[in-house]
């Protein structure tokens, strides 16, 4: 699995995740189940990215500010669960420059080294897409 409960400890203590979900596992699967599938939606709009191929790495094979980003994400989905107010306002920063970083991602602004989808594999806007003109007309 790409992140697991143990990787929140990076961004979030475990007690506070204990504490917030109240030791409820399944909240917590449920939090990096979102943060992947919202991380893998930015990565999607990239449209050259394996979002799958990304998804399915695990331990040091996961790029490192995915990995992050995705954790970050998944931290707002557990914070948003309580309302201690100093962890959401930081959790809530800290969210809010994750997705902006990942709304550049999928723009093309940043780029990261990240498994691809072979050119042959993607579709083409070009594919959809026709021109041309019509025979020009004569008075004759």
């Amino acid at each position: 699995m790409f992140l697991e409960k143990s990787d929140l400890g990076s961004a979030i203590y475990g007690y506070q995740v204990d504490q917030i979900t109240e030791g409820n596992d399944d909240l917590v699967l449920q939090a990096i189940g979102a943060a992947i599938q919202e991380v893998g939606g930015y990565l999607a709009g990239a449209s050259s990215y394996d979002v799958a191929a990304i998804f399915t790495t695990a331990g040091n094979q996961r790029n490192p500010l995915i990995l992050t980003h995705t954790i970050t994400v998944a931290k707002w989905y557990i914070v948003e669960l309580c309302n201690a107010d100093i962890i959401y306002e930081q959790a809530k920063e800290r969210y809010d420059r994750a997705v902006s970083w990942l709304i550049k991602l999928s723009k093309g602004t940043v780029t990261l080294d990240l498994p691809t989808i072979p050119i042959d594999e993607q579709e083409s806007d070009l594919d959809s897409f026709g021109f041309g003109s019509r025979i020009k007309f004569n008075h004759e």
